[in-house]
């Protein structure tokens, strides 16, 4: 890492917005929005004569020409209609598609309730191969406990003020682990020390979910990596990640999923994950780590 936050990894020297996905997704929001200003200057209709047309506040028109706000559906429809330029609307819904993907923002993913995101999830599952997975800070959803789910997910709700479906949730994200009992299926974990050890909910939850990872390193299609304290790292663990064999990388962050479907993108965390994997213990050295934290842990539980 340089002092100005750029990263080099076989020659190519990448921003830290492009190693996040950002870059691609602001990107994206501005090409529109400047599309859309091109629509109107077109139709010779101010900024403010287009938002009183359409009763919008006209900071929203200037929001959305530069980039800083994404216009809804129904914005493109109404501003199409209001530039008498309605040949445009399929190709402008196009592009907001594309950025909705790249940028899923929670509470308009969540909106439903957490249910529909598993079953998104569980479909994506099925159609994946191979799974490499980073994190830094929690454990991932496919490891979980039915009870350390629960509290991951209690947690969404109350931050995001979302529909409250945690059992219909937790349902979801237990059947999503059947997939681990397909020998089609190969998993790559590779989990901080920092990950066992988060107080991210009780104590006996949090002891029967490390044992959930000691049952779940047995598998023969499951190969889990465990970097502890002491380790060297050769690569930054930024924050967590997910990569659906070559095909997309998926960054969660407190505000939208990332989705980065480009080939340079999918290679550089590919590389990332080399990096991180290759400093992680394997097998019984694994096992020793996740067991040396269940003896810390236990000796802080009341019952002990």
């Amino acid at each position: 890492m340089t002092p100005l936050g750029i990263r080099q990894y076989d020659g190519k020297i990448l921003s830290r917005n492009k190693e996040t996905g950002v870059s691609n997704v602001d990107e994206a929001r501005m090409a529109l929005g400047g599309r859309l200003r091109e629509l109107r200057v077109a139709a010779e209709v101010s900024g403010k004569q287009l938002a009183e047309s359409l009763s919008w506040q006209p900071s929203k028109v200037s929001k959305i020409e530069n980039g800083k706000q994404t216009p809804s559906s129904d914005d493109i429809r109404e501003w199409a209609r209001a530039t008498n330029s309605e040949d445009e609307t399929a190709g402008l819904l196009a592009s907001l598609h594309t950025l909705e993907v790249q940028r899923a923002e929670w509470q308009r993913v969540l909106r439903g309730g957490i249910r529909p995101r598993q079953n998104a999830l569980a479909e994506l599952d099925q159609k994946t191969r191979l799974f490499r997975v980073f994190e830094a800070g929690v454990i991932p959803g496919l490891l979980q406990t039915s009870e350390y789910a629960r509290a991951r997910f209690a947690e969404a709700i109350r931050i995001y003020k979302l529909k409250n479906d945690i059992n219909e949730a937790v349902a979801g994200r237990m059947k999503r682990q059947d997939i681990f009992y397909r020998p089609d299926k190969q998993f790559h974990f590779v989990l901080t020390e920092a990950a066992l050890r988060f107080r991210m909910c009780s104590l006996p939850v949090m002891l029967g979910q490390l044992d959930r990872l000691v049952s779940l390193s047995a598998l023969p299609n499951v190969k889990l990596g465990i970097i502890g304290f002491e380790t060297q790292y050769t690569a930054s663990p930024w924050h967590g990640f997910w990569i659906f064999d070559d095909e997309k990388v998926l960054v969660e962050t407190f505000s939208a999923g990332l989705n980065l479907p480009q080939p340079e993108e999918i290679e550089l965390y590919s590389t990332i994950f080399n990096e991180l994997a290759s400093v992680a213990s394997y097998g019984r050295a694994a096992r020793a780590v996740i067991t040396r934290v269940i003896d810390d842990l236990s000796k802080q539980s009341p019952a002990q």
